[in-house]
């Protein structure tokens, strides 16, 4: 027993050492204000049309766009879109995941970009009556989000909410190119 004690102690000592980690957590990833800021402006969105999105339908989420070139997004605008997927299906509702469909209009380093027809097809194919779009807009201290709620059928907002979310180094390195 006395040669094996060394080694327990030199066991605990590590799992002690490991536990005191000063770096994230997951914790604190979870509860970023990055991604608290998207679950509230999807729960904002949707208490503004909670009547008109039902959640017996399927629900498609685009990927978001700068504002200034409609067909471009960002890191930032691909993990935006993420987590409001993410906040929808937590709520409850059935969030079509676009990237296991063929036919969407995807381009690897914008994401799920919709067009009009391929909303038609998708919301056809899925019996979903509502596509959540939006933009975002880089400013000098912060980056302004706007979501609408769209009613595939008549092409109708149902709903829209606006944020802004801190312009820090975060946020700033999900604007720039992914450079590998």
């Amino acid at each position: 027993m006395k040669t094996a004690l060394p080694y327990i102690l030199a066991g605990l000592l590590a799992l002690s050492v490991t536990g005191c980690s000063t770096g994230p957590t997951y914790q604190s990833a979870v509860n970023s204000p990055y991604i608290q800021a998207n679950y509230n402006g999807v729960e904002q969105l949707i208490s503004s049309a909670k009547s008109l999105i039902g959640m017996q339908k399927p629900v498609v989420v685009a990927t978001i766009v700068n504002v200034d070139s409609l067909t471009e997004s960002s890191r930032f605008g691909r993990n935006v879109s993420e987590q409001i997927s993410a906040k929808l299906a937590k709520m409850g509702y059935s969030v079509i995941e676009l990237k296991l469909r063929d036919n969407i209009f995807i381009k690897q380093s914008e994401g799920e970009l919709l067009l009009s027809r391929e909303v038609r097809e998708v919301s056809q194919s899925h019996k979903a009556d509502t596509v959540v779009v939006g933009t975002y807009a880089e400013g000098r201290d912060y980056i302004y989000v706007n979501l609408k709620a769209v009613n595939v059928h008549d092409n109708l907002i149902v709903a829209a909410h606006d944020y802004a979310l801190p312009l820090d180094d975060d946020t700033l390195k999900l604007l720039k190119p992914n450079r590998h």
